[in-house]
């Protein structure tokens, strides 16, 4: 017995030896562990939100130019392989509508196949989350590695499907606020603060939409518009503080990948600064304010319907259950077809990008002008010094190439927003607000082709200032904000329209307001997420309706000392799959219609 008890004592001392080699010079590490604890405790008295909203800033931005850099290297190669294959009108056709259809399939795909929650944009569900309700693997970091692919593979289908990126990344800015928040709380050791959370969730709103558009103050307001029921002021410095590191540093990086010379505007425009715009052109922005905000209700209506029906329908319901990159596929085929540049794609510039489309739109020579003046045929690839003449057809002129492409894209981005995929909805509606912008302020400038006479002095035309309002003005519209004219100038780095493009801003909101919820919330109407709307002071009738009169009675409840035969009883009589635990059985309890 002696002799065990020594051997254990012995086997003991060596595995503390042991401890001792694997950890060695204690006194040294003790040293260190104080003083990286102190270097702790400096940095952190200024606060802890500083570093995680300068990482949160970071990480957004990277991840958007590496996204932004894939894409656009596989839309070169998708160009590359349309002008080598020259004349062979099938064989482009074919390389023309695979490479969106497996791009789109697969995007679809494995999306769902990691998590049911990754398709769309994510803004209406991260609208209910700050309200309150918890959804659950909406912010896992699952879903996010399934939309940063899904994502990619979206975007490099190209304009065929007319689908952008800012709603997903509003999206994953706030799963990365999440995870961080997660990081904050074991680092500083304080308990989680679902107050903390809420207020790191609204910035990385903001820093979704600046690492898109470089646009920090901006994503800001758009951030409080959109997402916030409502809004402490003291989140605003956190906002402004995380847009601007990660605005700042995805156009930094596009310096250093030599895509620019300095930090500037990513969409540039040449408008003349000098005297922009006359005051009787005026009347014709508020026409163009007055038209985006008619079709925007008109849009807002038939896609909140399209996507109910695509829901009700027992074909399209059967294939979304089973199916999902089937349905994505055909309607990629479709968009192919229709886009194809040797078809109806020639009235649609479809050989453009997303990028490309806008910033064509924003030229500030008239089209009219430079295709009466055209000599040369159309070039065999897109010149990027003259993207307007992917515009120009003779045929059927810039205004029917404009008007055809505002009747297309309508109903094909209504299509595309019931695709079961991650993307994003508002750039798309940026450039069909700017195609009508465009087709206004040409217009207007074939009416009065040697300009406006106003006090003696001709001012001419300028188109590209009327596709400007028109981005702001309808996209506006559509969201139901007025951040979106402080966006576009920020993403264009013109302010010289101010006046006339928060004039038809204002015009195209009032209207869509009106008639039509907004493009979100008209998704979760559809979605039926459990999300409270806003009741308006105009509908009196809404603070009339009393609670008992939505309220459910005949619920089981249990007493606080309840015996299991009770329990089990109560749970057994019911369909319910949560009962109200009280102190007092007398006392009857009431809950919600869900």
């Amino acid at each position: 017995m002696d002799s065990q008890v020594i051997e254990q004592g012995e086997a003991g001392d060596k595995l503390l030896a042991q401890k001792d080699v694997l950890r060695p010079f204690p006194k040294t590490r003790r040293t260190m562990k104080a003083f990286l604890l102190g270097v702790k405790g400096i940095l952190f008295r200024v606060g802890d939100d500083w570093y995680f909203l300068f990482a949160l800033g970071v990480i957004m931005a990277l991840i958007s130019f590496t996204m932004d850099f894939t894409v656009s290297k596989l839309l070169n190669a998708h160009r590359w392989l349309q002008q080598e294959l020259g004349n062979n009108t099938f064989l482009r056709y074919l390389s023309w509508i695979v490479y969106p259809i497996a791009l789109v399939a697969f995007s679809t795909g494995f999306a769902q196949s990691i998590t049911p929650h990754s398709g769309g944009s994510g803004i209406p569900e991260l609208k209910t989350i700050l309200t309150g309700v918890i959804l659950e693997e909406y912010l896992t970091i699952k879903n996010f590695g399934a939309k940063v692919v899904g994502l990619t593979c979206t975007l490099s289908a190209g304009s065929t499907m007319f689908l952008g990126k800012v709603g997903p990344f509003v999206h994953l800015s706030s799963m990365i606020a999440a995870y961080l928040g997660r990081m904050r709380t074991s680092v500083t050791g304080h308990y989680e603060n679902k107050s903390k959370e809420h207020e790191m969730l609204v910035a990385a709103a903001a820093v979704g939409v600046s690492t898109v558009f470089g646009a920090p103050i901006s994503g800001v307001l758009f951030s409080v518009e959109v997402m916030s029921s409502h809004f402490a002021v003291r989140n605003y410095w956190r906002g402004f503080f995380a847009a601007t590191c990660g605005a700042f540093m995805f156009r930094l990086l596009a310096v250093f990948n030599s895509e620019q010379e300095t930090i500037s505007a990513i969409f540039k425009t040449n408008f003349k600064i000098t005297f922009p715009f006359d005051l009787p052109e005026t009347f014709f922005y508020m026409i163009l304010g007055v038209i985006c905000g008619t079709i925007s209700c008109a849009y807002l209506f038939c896609q909140r319907w399209l996507l109910g029906y695509v829901k009700r329908n027992p074909y399209t319901t059967k294939l979304m259950a089973n199916d999902k990159p089937v349905y994505s596929a055909i309607l990629a085929l479709l968009m192919a077809t229709i886009t194809f540049p040797d078809f109806l794609g020639q009235y649609l510039a479809s050989r453009l990008s997303m990028k490309e489309l806008l910033v064509s739109l924003f030229d500030n020579r008239t089209w009219w002008t430079l295709s009466q003046n055209m000599s040369s045929p159309s070039p065999v690839g897109v010149d990027p010094q003259n993207l307007w003449m992917e515009w120009a057809n003779p045929q059927i002129t810039i205004f029917g190439t404009l008007l055809f492409f505002l009747i297309m894209k309508f109903w094909m981005f209504t299509l595309a927003t019931t695709l079961p995929l991650p993307a994003g909805y508002f750039m798309p509606v940026f450039i069909y607000g700017a195609a009508i912008g465009r087709l206004v302020g040409e217009t207007v400038a074939y009416i009065f082709p040697d300009g406006i006479t106003s006090d003696g002095v001709v001012n001419p035309i300028i188109p590209g200032g009327y596709a400007l309002a028109g981005a702001a003005a309808y996209s506006g519209a559509v969201t139901h904000t007025l951040s979106t004219a402080l966006l576009a100038f920020e993403a264009t780095g013109q302010i010289a329209h101010i006046l006339p493009v928060i004039l038809s801003v204002l015009i195209a909101n009032a209207i869509a307001q009106k008639f039509q919820p907004s493009f979100y919330d008209g998704t979760i109407i559809v979605k039926k997420l459990p999300y409270l709307p806003r009741i308006r002071s105009r509908q009196i009738n809404s603070y009339k309706v009393k609670t008992n009169e939505f309220m459910k009675t005949d619920i089981e409840v249990l007493p606080r000392d309840a015996k299991f035969d009770q329990i089990l009883q109560v749970i057994t009589s019911s369909d319910d799959t949560e009962f109200p635990v009280v102190d007092n059985t007398g006392v009857r309890a009431y809950v919600l219609y869900e």
